[in-house]
């Protein structure tokens, strides 16, 4: 079956078709490491994260780069607020953003360039532009790109070409549509940059944000690629330029499609330091939610909705993967003693909920199908649990399994009980043999206020997570 994706270039669904053969490039815009990234970034990562995994679970080879940008407007000014090197700055949010990477469980890409590493490409890159008169010397010395002169500028973003200010100029990474404006290459060294400059063939000074992604993709995928993926703000102007300079460098075409994804919103409103609902992924596990429960949260909308993010939301996720937790210690029951290898057949109600999630994901990512599927498998399965041997129960299993490296939420983390509440738990045991039910209760009020769950089974107490 094909796998659809809505590409932005062409605001049409296409069959993905890789320019190699069953491998896929992709290049991820990553975070700009001044701070802890947001819950607003993680939406973004979670999609392309989704998207990884379904190209693996069609066996195509996936070979993705996420850039780190830590030489910019935002990172040179932590940096100097702070009174530290630039590295030293960034360094901590890098760091912190692969630790929220495992607490989100996102499969690490191939590649993790950053763009300090990539200054000799971002300079021979603009050596190409200025060779092929796609860039200019202003007279502080920055380098810019000449909009006028790329006559598809504006394709990705549809921008309306008779209202742009051509020969303007935009100094700043970031700016407004309205804006549409040369834009920097390289810029001249700044007193308020501090130390931060790099020599170059035009003087002292850094690159623009524009250039680094360029140059870092051309890089690790080459010229042209399958895939570019990021946030709907990133569309314009970072991807316009981007497009702009790569394909005026090289005249071939830098990205086969684009997909983007929609903002995410908390509690129905823009996120914003300022109305108070800005959060980190810190601040929410700070709340005492856990990483799979905000992996659910940001993964369950489609990424071309937009996402409203709310606590309400975070806590019935609880509720929906308790109720997969325990469709899945109940196969694991069923299965105990059968062949964890065993080829029995799926049930009908199985085969059905992995042909109905497969066509769902095959369809855009089309992630409320896929996880509709699946709670409709997990309500026939239940129905069928008492009289299932341990060969199906293994089968299923298997397929959960399979199913889970897509959505990497589905197999509960393995959470040990600490020994005084295994204590707790025996001691109760003992109590109840001895017909101390006065004793027995006191202990299982104990052991629920610490957090935990004992259940009574024929294999003696089980003690779960609350």
């Amino acid at each position: 079956m094909s796998f659809k994706i809505y590409n932005t270039m062409s605001r049409t669904e296409e069959e993905l078709v890789p320019l190699e053969p069953d491998h896929v490039r992709i290049y991820t815009c990553g975070p700009t490491v001044y701070h802890y990234a947001h819950i607003g970034n993680y939406r973004a990562y979670m999609f392309e994260d989704l998207l990884r995994r379904w190209l693996k679970y069609k066996g195509f080879k996936v070979t993705q780069v996420q850039n780190l940008t830590d030489v910019d407007d935002k990172t040179i000014r932590g940096a100097i607020e702070n009174n530290l090197p630039l590295s030293e700055f960034t360094q901590k949010y890098k760091d912190a953003f692969f630790d929220d990477l495992k607490t989100l469980n996102i499969e690490p890409a191939e590649f993790y360039p950053a763009a300090t590493d990539c200054i000799p490409e971002m300079i021979a890159l603009i050596k190409t532009l200025f060779e092929k008169g796609l860039a200019y010397k202003s007279d502080d010395g920055s380098v810019y790109f000449p909009i006028d002169k790329f006559p598809a500028y504006g394709k990705l973003a549809r921008l309306d070409r008779e209202g742009m200010r051509a020969g303007a100029r935009v100094a700043q990474d970031e700016y407004d549509k309205e804006n549409a404006a040369d834009f920097a290459l390289w810029k001249a060294y700044d007193e308020k940059d501090g130390d931060v400059f790099w020599d170059s063939p035009w003087g002292r000074g850094r690159p623009g944000w524009h250039i680094e992604c360029s140059a870092m993709s051309m890089k690790y995928l080459g010229e042209t690629f399958d895939l570019h993926t990021g946030g709907i703000d990133n569309i314009f102007p970072h991807h316009e330029d981007e497009i702009a300079q790569s394909e005026g460098a090289s005249g071939k075409l830098y990205s086969k499609y684009w997909m983007h994804c929609a903002h995410l919103q908390v509690e129905g409103k823009k996120m914003s330091k300022s109305l108070g609902n800005f959060y980190t992924l810190r601040e929410i596990l700070d709340k005492g939610y856990t990483g799979r429960e905000i992996r659910y949260e940001l993964i369950a909308t489609h990424y071309r909705q937009s996402l409203n993010f709310t606590f309400d939301s975070l806590h019935a996720n609880r509720a929906a993967l308790a109720r997969l937790d325990e469709f899945y210690a109940k196969l694991k029951e069923r299965g105990r003693g059968g062949d964890a290898a065993s080829t029995a057949e799926l049930p009908a109600w199985a085969v059905e909920m992995q042909t109905k999630f497969e066509a769902a994901l095959d369809s855009d990512l089309n992630i409320a199908g896929a996880l509709g599927a699946l709670f409709d498998g997990v309500h026939e399965g239940n129905k069928h649990i008492g009289s299932m041997d341990a060969k199906t129960a293994g089968a299923v299993l298997s397929l959960w399994k399979k199913l889970d490296t897509v959505l990497g939420f589905l197999e509960p983390p393995d959470i040990v009980a600490p020994p005084d509440i295994v204590a707790l738990a025996e001691a109760r045991a003992a109590a109840k043999q001895e017909k101390n039910f006065v004793e027995a209760d006191r202990l299982r009020n104990a052991i629920a206020a610490a957090g935990w769950i004992v259940q009574d089974t024929p294999a003696g107490p089980k003690l779960k997570k609350n």
